[in-house]
């Protein structure tokens, strides 16, 4: 894998009125160390001055996504666990909990798929039943398409 890549991110979560599924696709930064996937992206937040620097680390089953800058925080999936954390954003802080059910990874040459299910909570009420999908590729590849993990 090449230090630059494209990241591919897409999320779908079924809340109880309705479903929402969000796709982005930006640059970022790749390197290996000690065997572990790092990935590193800035995020722009429409209508508020600043970003989001995004920093995911994918090693084995687990993946843990840190966020600073307008939000902080630290979300970790690891299948069959339970994680909280605190995360905050220009409006307040929200308590959430993420129960990972499932955490997939595929790791070939050009490319790094993951895909986690989870339950999502706030303030330790049930919010959603969620998956993310990431696609990693060098960026000369140019082209995304979000697969099966």
């Amino acid at each position: 894998m090449t230090k630059e890549i494209l990241l591919s991110i897409s999320g779908l979560h079924m809340l109880e009125e309705e479903d929402g599924n969000v796709e982005v696709v930006t640059a970022g930064d790749y390197y290996n160390r000690n065997g572990k996937h790092y990935i590193l992206y800035d995020e722009v937040v429409e209508g508020l001055s600043g970003h989001i620097s995004n920093r995911i680390k994918i090693s084995g089953d687990s993946v843990e996504v840190t966020k600073k800058g307008l939000t902080n925080t630290q979300l970790i999936f690891e299948k069959g666990k339970k994680h909280m954390t605190r995360y905050q954003t220009p409006y307040g802080i929200l308590n959430l909990g993420v129960l990972t059910r499932d955490v997939q990874v595929r790791e070939e040459d050009a490319l790094i798929g993951v895909k986690v299910e989870y339950i999502l909570e706030v303030n330790e009420q049930h919010l959603a039943e969620c998956t993310i999908e990431m696609q990693v590729k060098p960026r000369a590849a140019g082209n995304l398409s979000l697969q099966e993990t």
